[in-house]
């Protein structure tokens, strides 16, 4: 398979958007450190986007470290596995950051645990193979990483092998891995393409490969210059190019990252698959690799614990079902100048108090800002200034989606295209007037999914 060695296509921006303050300077500097194995997790059976997973353990049913726990609930789904080796408690009911109840599996510890170094060898240490690859074909790929209950870590959680699976009425020439995390104070990502480059390398050929994709681009932004270049002396010599993309928020989004790297525009209302483009994340990509090459499932992901308001800022390899507490503790817990704690980053993510919530595979980060961070002037009227307009990377006219859905107007907010808006936050934090336009626009797409179920 050939691939693509020069980037020529793009101009490595999109229209409209916006700069917020990196804040990236708490973590960035902190190297990947291995949480060790918590006395109990929780494991909620939604944790992807589409179906939930059906369990298969029962409670007091002793289960090993990778066990399957729960399989998938139907094709746009994932299993679910142990991150420890435990016990099986008394199926349990959870609320998630962004509001959702879900029943969950509990699981406490019992037994022997990897940890330390032991646990990062297994799950990002060692070699990764970038020659002789031609044995493993689509079918073998995408059956690995169906198995291994892979799904989007950027946030999105959307079962990877559904992407990864040929689909012959729409061909894909091209893969991008995004390493853009434009996300304000997040550094997973940068962390993991700065110590474990080789995972990411391996993992893309392998996602070439199932996807029939013959050019490989891993999209960064130009403001981590030591993670571009360890990716480059990994890539040496595979024909994948690394796309250098300007900073701004949000180049991260699929269609604004297909548009910088390869000046194709996906439609409103299509896929990246309209386009021959597949889109995965960097870690979605490493975890790629450890499936196919180590048969190991999905049961840790790398999470920043960051900002001002926590004591020591770290980027961590924790175990899926660790509550948000633990993960704080092992920070050394809240400063005492804490009044806000996100789940993810403050431009996408969702301010919640209950620290016994579990994270998912979803979750990227833990973002802490102090009373200084979140001091707002009140809302007011809106002023029709236009700024979420330009500032809207999907060309919507945000203030109007926001108070057709403050009025209930279901009609007009869908003749707005509500359901195009991906809630990357740019018209908020634009806007003059305060307006909580991100919470208005995700009301109305709830009350049009629940009006749609009648």
């Amino acid at each position: 398979m050939g691939f693509s060695s020069t980037y020529t296509e793009g101009k490595g921006t999109f229209p409209h958007g916006v700069h917020p303050p990196e804040r990236k300077r708490f973590s960035e500097d902190s190297a990947i450190e291995v949480m060790p194995p918590p006395t109990e997790v929780i494991l909620p059976l939604l944790q992807n986007i589409g179906a939930p997973s059906k369990s298969v353990v029962k409670p007091k049913q002793t289960v090993a470290f990778n066990e399957l726990l729960a399989e998938a609930g139907g094709f746009v789904s994932s299993n679910l596995h142990a991150p420890i080796t435990g016990k099986v408690q008394k199926n349990v009911n959870v609320t998630l950051p962004n509001g959702r109840h879900v029943p969950a599996i509990s699981l406490k510890a019992d037994g022997d645990q990897l940890s330390g170094q032991a646990l990062f060898d297994e799950i990002l240490g060692g070699e990764w193979p970038t020659e002789n690859l031609e044995k493993y074909d689509s079918k073998t790929i995408t059956d690995a990483v169906q198995k291994a209950g892979i799904v989007g870590l950027g946030g999105a959680a959307f079962p990877t092998h559904v992407k990864l699976i040929p689909n012959p009425k729409k061909p894909v020439d091209t893969l991008i891995i995004n390493g853009c995390e434009c996300e304000p104070y997040l550094t997973p990502d940068y962390r993991l393409m700065l110590e474990t480059p080789d995972a990411i390398i391996s993992g893309a050929l392998l996602a070439a490969r199932a996807a029939g994709a013959k050019n490989i681009y891993i999209g960064i932004e130009n403001n981590k210059p030591k993670a571009i270049n360890a990716l480059k002396k990994a890539a040496q010599g595979t024909g994948i190019t690394i796309a250098v993309l300007k900073t701004k928020y949000p180049q991260g989004s699929e269609k604004q990252l297909i548009l910088a790297i390869t000046a194709r525009e996906v439609p409103v209302g299509a896929l990246p698959l309209d386009v021959g483009v597949v889109v995965s994340n960097v870690g979605s990509i490493a975890c790629i690799a450890r499936a196919v090459f180590r048969n190991k499932p999905l049961t840790h992901r790398l999470i920043s614990v960051t900002g001002a308001g926590v004591q020591t800022p770290k980027n961590i390899l924790a175990p899926i079902g660790v509550s948000y507490g633990a993960l704080i503790d092992f920070c050394g817990g809240l400063k005492s100048n804490a009044a806000r704690i996100i789940s993810g980053g403050p431009m996408m993510g969702f301010a919640f108090a209950d620290l016994s919530a579990p994270v998912t595979k979803g979750t990227s980060g833990v973002t802490v800002l102090t009373h200084e961070d979140v001091q707002k002037e009140t809302e007011t009227a809106c002023v029709r200034c236009g700024r979420c307009v330009d500032a809207c990377p999907m060309n919507l006219v945000p203030t109007r989606l926001a108070l057709a859905s403050r009025n209930k107007d279901l009609e007009l907010a869908q003749k707005y295209n509500i359901m195009a808006c991906f809630e990357c936050g740019s018209c908020a934090y634009i806007c003059p007037a305060n307006l909580p336009i991100v919470q208005l626009v995700r009301m109305g797409k709830a009350q049009i999914m629940a009006q749609s179920k009648k």
